[in-house]
């Protein structure tokens, strides 16, 4: 089609132009280019056009990053629809009527909440989904990747039931799930729903950055040969409010930058978040339009329905597309929601018909939208209801589908297709569609004439049959009044035109949406060769950190035969801090256009090589993104039925802290892997100070149930861990995955001690050393983790040397997994008082040892407190309770009384209060070891 003036003028594009026979040569110079030379030819002419206005123009000239305020595909651009339409809009409707009872009924009684408006809104944009573009699971094909918005959960329940997939009761146990006959959850959980949903994203912000790493993630399984998943799609839909998430856009340069083409967004505008406008005094659409262009996206704009198409083609002056782009947000949403009663109506809440309602509507966007003498004309002919009914573009299943068709077509970029909706569209009553309540809709209710001396219940119940009514009515849904009442679910019979199209289109697309694969294929278990040299320790006076000895251990797990090309380590940006540039090298960082530049170190031992079959991926500083990439290519064995075995190593604080939400959806998903918060603990980061120093995640990472969480000291015991965590959960097909804390402070790594010990490392504690000096009368226990093992080691000298006291030391590897231990225990006792009791593990190995208990780690006091209750009251714990700050490990292991020394002053302390020693022997043992007794205590300084 050519572009003319006139075509311009008529799209809002150009103001007055003062000379059209020069503006006609340009444009035609340029369609002569696009018809003989094409498309890619066209836009380097333009690029350099844009080159020499920056350049020549000083900063005076501009070009935007935005359109016009009308739809990207043009009318004439459509491709035919492929379906039928009617039976289409049947399903649609009786899946709207599904989805709207589920949430009436389970507030009817229960008062447990839902959503009414966000799928009510998007019901058109999943449904041409559903039978055009979502790709079931197959043999030969794993399917697409959907990340459904979560406050839309009730139309993918609605759809599935009519799909056979869910009962009755199911859906009349929503948000009930305890209930019998089995519930359905609030949103997208695959924990709860393991057969059913694959991610979760009502979380807002994280079902976005989630969607973009795993179509990364998707490149990096084909590039390197692990599967061939090519072909493989994802989708996301999400909404402009949710946009104000910084996860949501926060990362989608990476999407841009990769040029992953096979990633859509569906950003559902209907303009409004959970309380009011997203932008009343804005366009969002225009705002997310600039960021994503300006990002590298191909930007689909979907503005208007079929409806407005006859009066852009008569707007020849250009006046209603300015119109449309000068009105606000805030001013489109009043056209929809705002109540059409007068002042006097609302107050003596007097009813108006449904009919009335559409008339003045249509007379109010009459006076008000089309406000001038040119608009007016375009509409003279019109009558209101007509101009009521003008619809949004994404309620129309024909420019829906243009969008969607054009965005699977379209090569080089991701795609996201900017709808623009009404939220509520279709729910009838005072609080339906465009309202600012309208998310918390959970009940309908229209205004009726009231009759005297009715009482308030009758008035709830005749207001919401009348909604319902209404309901039924639009979308010529097959029921009584009389039915009305009790908001019956609707499916068709198996064999009618429906129910055989719904089954037709899934079928054509391979399966259902949305599916979680549950099959599981066992991995054959790393060998053992690969942990032995972390099984030998180190020569004496060489020492080494343990986070090096992760990195040892990574470099022969890479090359094991069995699993090593199915791990994936992950880093954002710390590589050099945690020792990691050999493997840079060895394994290649992946990229997906590979290394178009002669990295500065090339040649050397530790040479930044990125490669398109690189290993690793290098994420920057970007803790968020990293820990997407964990979850994609830790559910792969189900996405995917791939094993990969994700590795992600970051500053401990900046993980569960930073990006804990995201830790959270990982556990929901079922994600499997590694998570190692390096440069762990509060005192061992030499200097770094207060925003570095963790001395809490193992707080945080009690708070995950499937995470098991471990504070090794020592390389032998990094190792046991990780072989088991392998076999545990990828040959075991154990639900879980491992947060493990690495240090980097360098000391002497012993050998494994013997077989013995490993059922220990794995349940948490065992014996390490003990000394027994000659006359000694009294012993005590003294536990430690991590580095600080180290200083449970030099008190148990310092207690034997100078007071003749026996201990034994124990290497605590898991807190989390003692108390886990104790409290399952606790529970089947209190449950079972006829069968003998369990006896917790902490207890069984420290329960009949003598003296009291002395903890002491780099983390807060509380992280050993988690085992006080099940060791008789014996327990005294130091940690590192307070913030950080710069100064030396020794400096700071003094400020926070857990060294060496306070280990033994509360040893002594314990034995004094047990009657054991004399008070005196304390004071006395203050005084040679050094310590400050009026020091403030260090959590108030």
């Amino acid at each position: 089609m050519l572009v003319t003036p006139d075509l311009l003028a008529r799209q809002g594009r150009l103001p007055d132009d003062p000379d059209p026979q020069e503006t006609a040569e340009w444009l035609e110079s340029m369609d002569a280019v696009l018809r003989h030379v094409g498309p890619d030819r066209a836009q380097f002419l333009l690029n350099a056009l844009i080159s020499q206005v920056a350049e020549v123009g000083l900063g005076r000239m501009t070009v935007g990053v935005t359109t016009p305020y009308v739809n990207t595909i043009a009318a004439d651009d459509q491709p035919a629809f492929p379906g039928n339409r009617e039976i289409e809009r049947r399903i649609k409707s009786i899946v709207r009527w599904n989805a709207m009872a589920m949430v009436l009924k389970a507030n009817k009684n229960t008062n447990v909440g839902g959503h009414i408006s966000t799928y009510a809104s998007a019901a058109t944009l999943y449904e041409i989904g559903f039978n055009h573009f979502f790709r079931g699971r197959t043999d030969a094909f794993t399917g697409d990747v959907v990340f459904f918005q979560g406050h839309a959960s009730p139309g993918m329940y609605a759809r599935a039931f009519l799909e056979g997939r869910l009962t009755e009761r199911q859906l009349e146990n929503f948000r009930q799930e305890l209930h019998e006959g089995g519930g359905l959850s609030s949103y997208p959980h695959p924990w709860l729903m393991p057969e059913f949903w694959q991610y979760p994203t009502v979380s807002m912000g994280l079902g976005p950055i989630m969607s973009i790493y795993h179509a990364r993630f998707t490149r990096y399984l084909h590039d390197r040969k692990l599967k061939d998943s090519n072909d493989v799609r994802v989708w996301a839909f999400l909404g402009d409010g949710e946009c104000d998430e910084p996860e949501t856009l926060g990362c989608i340069g990476l999407a841009g930058r990769e040029k992953l083409d096979n990633l859509t967004w569906v950003i559902n505008c209907n303009l409004q978040r959970l309380d009011g406008p997203v932008r009343g005094n804005g366009k969002i659409i225009q705002e997310l339009e600039g960021i994503f262009r300006g990002a590298g996206w191909n930007v689909i704009k979907l503005i208007w329905g079929s409806d407005w198409d006859p009066l852009l083609r008569a707007d020849h002056t250009g006046a209603l597309a300015r119109r449309m782009m000068e009105v606000v947000d805030g001013d489109y949403q009043e056209y929809i929601g705002r109540d059409m009663r007068t002042p006097d109506e609302i107050k003596n809440h007097q009813f108006i018909s449904e009919e009335e309602d559409v008339e003045r509507r249509g007379a109010f966007i009459r006076e008000h939208f089309f406000n001038s003498p040119e608009l007016k004309a375009l509409v003279e002919d019109m009558p209101n209801p007509r101009i009521t009914g003008l619809k949004r573009g994404g309620h129309d299943p024909l420019k829906v589908h243009a969008a969607y068709k054009a965005a699977v077509e379209h090569k080089g970029q991701p795609t996201v297709i900017l709808v623009k909706t009404i939220k509520g569209y279709g729910v009838p009553g005072t609080g339906g569609a465009g309202k600012n309540t309208t998310h918390q809709l959970k009940k309908l209710a229209v205004e009726i004439e009231r009759e005297p001396n009715l009482a308030p219940e009758e008035i709830t119940k005749r207001q919401m049959i009348a909604a319902l009514r209404q309901f039924r009515d639009r979308f010529d849904l097959p029921f009584t009044d009389d039915q009305l009442g009790d908001v019956p679910f609707y499916k068709p019979a198996d064999d009618s035109l429906e129910m055989r199209y719904l089954r037709d289109r899934r079928r054509v697309l391979g399966g259902f949406q949305p599916f979680r694969n549950t099959d599981f294929r066992p991995s054959l278990p790393p060998a053992r060769k690969a942990f032995e040299g972390l099984y030998k320790g180190t020569t004496e006076g060489k020492g080494q950190s343990t986070t090096l000895a992760w990195v040892v251990l990574m470099t022969h797990l890479m090359r094991d035969a069995n699993i090593g090309k199915h791990i994936v380590p992950i880093v954002p940006d710390e590589g050099q801090t945690f020792g990691m540039p050999p493997m840079y090298k060895a394994f290649g960082i992946y990229s997906t256009i590979g290394q178009a530049y002669n990295p500065v170190d090339k040649g050397t031992l530790t040479e930044y090589r990125e490669s398109t079959d690189g290993q690793i991926f290098q994420e920057g500083i970007n803790e968020a993104g990293a820990t997407a990439d964990f979850i994609a290519a830790g559910t792969a064995y189900s996405t995917h039925g791939v094993n990969t075995i994700p590795f992600y190593i970051y500053y401990s604080m900046f993980g569960f802290q930073r990006v804990g939400d995201l830790i959270w959806a990982a556990a929901d998903c079922r994600t499997r892997g590694f998570l190692l918060g390096a440069t762990a603990g509060r005192t061992t980061l030499n200097g770094e100070g207060l925003q570095h120093e963790d001395g809490h995640s193992h707080l945080m990472a009690l708070t995950v149930p499937t995470c098991r969480a471990y504070d090794p000291a020592f390389g032998y015991e990094l190792a046991v861990i990780i072989e088991d965590g392998i076999n545990a959960m990828y040959v075991r097909n154990e639900e879980c995955f491992y947060y493990l804390t690495v240090y980097n402070e360098n000391y002497d790594m012993p050998a494994l001690p013997g077989e013995n010990v490993r059922d220990g490392i794995i349940k948490g504690i065992y014996p390490f050393k003990t000394i027994q000096p000659d006359g000694a009368k009294h012993e005590v226990q003294l536990l430690g983790s991590g580095v600080i093992l180290n200083e449970a080691l030099r008190a148990q000298q310092i207690l034997a040397e100078k007071y003749k006291i026996a201990s034994t030391v124990y290497s605590v590897t898991s807190y989390q997994m003692l108390r886990r231990d104790a409290i399952e225990c606790e529970r089947f006792n209190r449950l079972h008082p006829g069968e003998p009791p369990r006896v917790p593990y902490a207890h069984q190995v420290l329960g009949k040892t003598a003296g009291p208990i002395v903890a002491t780690s780099d983390y807060m006091r509380a992280v050993p407190e988690q085992i006080g209750p099940y060791l008789d009251g014996r327990l005294v714990a130091l940690g590192t309770d307070g913030f950080g700050r710069s100064e030396t490990r020794k400096a700071l292991r003094r400020f926070f009384e857990m060294d060496a020394e306070h280990v033994a002053i509360a040893a002594l302390s314990a034995l004094a209060r047990n009657g054991d020693i004399d008070r005196s022997v304390v004071k006395k043992a203050l005084g040679d070891l050094e310590l400050n007794r009026d020091a403030p205590p260090p959590w108030t300084v």
